[in-house]
């Protein structure tokens, strides 16, 4: 062991509210620097106050002071209060169905009937599984527990565990990226950007299938390949036996009648939101409550009592505590350039120069941006907070629809979860017992394939007018 102070050291970003109060100082910084300007403003049809093209005007400047910075973090966070309460109360409810094993238990129970068969068609079936998953209720954290089990069965199968990691995350990767009623990426983006929650649902949708066709085809690949030449493999040779004599009690979860209930019940609820969105009009509060009733019926279905019942709202609370506080404290960046009168200065400051480009062009200008600002910011709430308030309006000058530039937002964030190191790249390859300089080997290709297919995506989005 050596302790040597040439010895590389392993670099670690900051604390996400670290970050996030670093954004706001220099926020503050800025309000000193540039010159504070407005624009005219419009309704639109939907309603929602939009900037006009061209109508910038520099006002008077307003900087921000040093105390008034800390009063922006407290305002910030009493104005996002609707879509942090959302979230804490999703989450909490949607914790009734992750923790009920109903999940679990169904991916489990389709797992005994395929083990065995080496067909690869049980790759895109698992896929889409996780997939669905994530888009409709937010799983992620809860499918890292399947990465182990998956890698030693397809290890099993004749593949490898590159094939067993490769189908959890990109599963869970394409369900963030083409997440429908996700509430705690695209519910909190949307209700950011003034959009309908569930806006553009049916494109999403579309889109998730798409993505899944490819990442599906890249695993399907490798797999045959693997299979054919065990020497192809790029873990060929490596040491697998921490996962292969891992007696994981989560391939023992139980799916009987209960654990069956509970997924009726979250269909219920999702075509209960589904027909109160378009038909009613429903937005957070309505929403919240749904997601509520959902999570106590899933409660009595498990047979908790009141008590345990109280106890798993609480814990839940505790869960989402961090993602709802980086949504309150992210809206201070926003408190603090509207203070300073420098927001609509930075928007114009971005869309001069894409201005002059296609309108198609800017939306995948938007995807980019996003892939990149969540290696620094890797959480979907916390992105979500930070940026759609800067790209909403941008999409208003650059004639893209603001349901683009949430699309752009989710793209970036879902899909790069599972590369950037700074999200859980390391943390799954690790489970897998993969280095990660070989999960990147495999992945990074897939990576840019579909990042083509999302700006394929987007530019359709542009061009048909998605969502407007």
């Amino acid at each position: 062991m050596s302790n040597s102070p040439l010895e590389k050291k392993k670099f670690n970003l900051p604390h996400i509210y670290a970050i996030l109060f670093g954004i706001i100082v220099l926020c503050t910084i800025l309000t000193w620097i540039i010159p504070a300007g407005n624009f005219d403003r419009v309704e639109n049809e939907a309603g929602n106050m939009v900037a006009v093209a061209g109508t910038w005007h520099e006002v008077e400047a307003t900087p921000v002071g040093f105390f008034k910075m800390f009063q922006c973090i407290y305002e910030g966070a009493g104005d996002a209060a609707g879509i942090a309460m959302f979230v804490f109360f999703a989450f909490a409810s949607v914790s009734f169905i992750t923790k009920s094993g109903a999940f679990d238990g169904l991916v489990v129970f389709l797992m005994k009937i395929f083990k065995g068969n080496s067909s690869v068609i049980v790759i895109p079936i698992f896929m889409a599984l996780f997939g669905l998953g994530s888009s409709t209720v937010g799983m992620f954290e809860e499918w890292l527990a399947f990465i182990p089990i998956f890698a030693a069965i397809f290890i099993g199968l004749g593949y490898d565990a590159i094939v067993g990691l490769a189908v959890v995350a990109l599963g869970a990767g394409m369900g963030f990226s083409g997440a429908t009623l996700n509430p705690f990426t695209v519910g909190v983006a949307q209700g950011i950007a003034e959009v309908p929650y569930m806006s553009g649902v049916g494109y999403r949708i579309i889109c998730h299938i798409v993505m899944l066709i490819v990442a599906s085809f890249f695993v399907i690949r490798y797999a045959l390949k693997v299979k054919k030449d065990p020497t192809k493999s790029l873990v060929y040779g490596d040491d697998f036996s921490a996962i292969l004599s891992d007696d994981t009690s989560v391939e023992n979860r139980e799916f009987g009648p209960k654990q069956v209930l509970v997924l009726i019940d979250l269909l219920v609820a999702i075509i209960v939101v589904v027909w109160g969105v378009k038909t009613k009009g429903w937005y957070f509060t309505e929403l919240a409550a749904v997601f509520m009733i959902m999570g106590i019926v899933a409660a009595i279905i498990m047979r908790e009592g009141p008590s345990k019942i109280g106890e798993q709202f609480a814990t839940g609370f505790q869960e989402a505590a961090m993602a709802s506080m980086m949504i309150c404290i992210a809206r201070a960046v926003l408190m603090v350039l509207n203070e300073g009168n420098i927001c609509d200065t930075i928007v114009y400051g971005l869309a001069l120069p894409l201005s002059h480009l296609p309108a198609w062009l800017c939306g995948i200008a938007m995807l980019i941006m996003q892939t990149l600002l969540n290696f620094f910011i890797p959480s979907g709430s916390g992105q979500a907070a930070v940026s759609m308030p800067i790209m909403a309006p941008m999409a208003d000058l650059l004639g893209v629809t603001r349901d683009t530039a949430v699309l752009a937002y989710q793209f970036g964030d879902g899909l790069s979860n599972i590369v950037w190191p700074t999200a859980f790249a390391a943390v799954m390859s690790g489970l897998a017992c993969v280095k990660l300089e070989k999960w990147w080997k495999f992945i990074f290709p897939v990576f840019f394939a579909i990042v083509g297919v999302q700006a394929v995506l987007i530019v359709i989005a542009t061009l048909t007018g998605f969502g407007a």
